[in-house]
């Protein structure tokens, strides 16, 4: 690492380690920053849409139906900036495994491991605050299984590791984080940050936590996907929304380049409002996102519903495409289980809604088969038009 690239920094300083290699130890949050009128705009932007969504969010009539599909689009996307290459419909199609042909691809796990992840987080919110212990026990699960299990799952590193091209190394790197002992220091002053009252808007301290993380990348492997699931537990804890609906993942896609230049910034030069403004403008860009999307899905669940009005047991196939609705790739063994009736009840219901056109069979097979619902897929994973 080139340390004439840091030294200018008002985050945090180089410093050469007993070893002889240069790394970077972040300041203490919170930093000083202006509040420029661009800020200042984009924040009020930013805090209007996300309001918008989660107002949205808690009027939803079945809102743990509609909200499964956000949660498993947010790990495909978060895990496929780290490299992965499976999409929804893997995901999903692993989720009905039953037959040994359909085994699933390392990158499929790593992204189900997402999924399992952020549920578990999520539930452990109800007795855990976000928290060091919190991050381990989530990147535990998140690493079990998939590449970089040996690389500690659940615990912080304890040697260096390092951020650069293929090949490189540490004198080479693009960026070295702290050693372990200022890494140590660096998580236990964030974890303080975290639990300190603060007079800055949750969005701007959720924008310096995740910089933060990053900075001090204190796992030697999933620290990207881990701070991005971390940005989900706090928008949640810290109420601005009631469910996972942000998939914040699909704008730093989108913009890679810059998510990770601008994050470099604030290391080198101590850019924190290009940081700031390019992460508020993620949230508001992504809550416009997520309501269209919602509305198209629950547009399309409304006229399934009508297509199923005059249907005899219609209450029942209603509770069933809902059950389609959160996981639109299933056997009919899960809609057995989902619904808690006998077997050939949900063949029945499936045969119907194939029969509807709302779902189609995708193995050709006799037995065991998978359906799909294409239209609800599309609805959540086609780009929103802009207006």
């Amino acid at each position: 690492m080139n340390p004439e690239l840091f030294r200018n920094s008002s985050s945090g300083k180089v410093i050469r380690t007993p070893k002889g290699y240069w790394a970077f130890v972040p300041a203490p949050l919170p930093p000083k920053f202006t509040w420029s009128s661009s800020l200042v705009s984009a924040l009020a932007k930013a805090e209007r849409h996300l309001s918008s969504l989660a107002t949205l969010g808690g009027t939803l009539p079945s809102p743990y139906i509609l909200v499964q599909p956000f949660m498993r689009q947010e790990a495909v996307i978060s895990s496929r900036i780290e490299g992965t290459r499976a999409s929804l419909t893997d995901l999903y199609a692993y989720e009905t495994i039953q037959l040994s042909f359909l085994k699933p691809t390392a990158d499929t796990l790593e992204v189900h491991n997402y999924v399992r992840a952020l549920n578990y987080g999520l539930e452990r919110l109800k007795s855990l605050p976000i928290s060091l212990r919190l991050s381990r026990e989530i990147h535990q699960i998140l690493m079990e299984g998939v590449r970089g299990e040996q690389s500690t799952p659940g615990q912080f590193r304890r040697s260096q590791n390092f951020i650069g091209p293929p090949g490189c190394t540490l004198e080479t790197a693009t960026y070295v984080p702290p050693p372990v002992d200022e890494m140590l220091a660096a998580l236990d002053n964030l974890e303080k940050f975290i639990h300190a009252p603060s007079e800055l808007p949750p969005l701007v301290r959720t924008a310096l936590i995740h910089y933060q993380f990053e900075a001090i990348h204190p796992f030697l492997d999933g620290n990207g996907r881990i701070g991005r699931l971390l940005i989900i537990l706090l928008l949640c804890a810290w109420g601005l929304l009631p469910q996972p609906l942000l998939n914040l993942s699909a704008f730093f896609e989108t913009n890679r380049e810059s998510y990770y230049d601008y994050l470099l910034e604030v290391s080198q030069f101590g850019h924190w409002e290009k940081w700031l403004i390019f992460f508020i403008n993620g949230v508001s860009s992504q809550s416009l996102d997520a309501i269209a999307r919602i509305k198209r899905l629950l547009k399309l669940r409304d006229s399934y519903h009508e297509q199923l009005q005059d249907e005899r047991a219609a209450a029942r196939l209603i509770m069933a495409l809902d059950a389609i609705f959160a996981r639109p790739i299933l056997t009919i063994r899960q809609m057995e289980a989902h619904l808690n009736i006998p077997y050939r009840t949900a063949q029945r219901y499936i045969e119907r809604f194939c029969e509807l056109g709302i779902l189609h069979e995708i193995t050709g097979q006799m037995r065991n088969r998978i359906y799909r619902a294409d239209e609800i897929l599309i609805a959540i994973v086609e780009p929103i038009e802009e207006t």
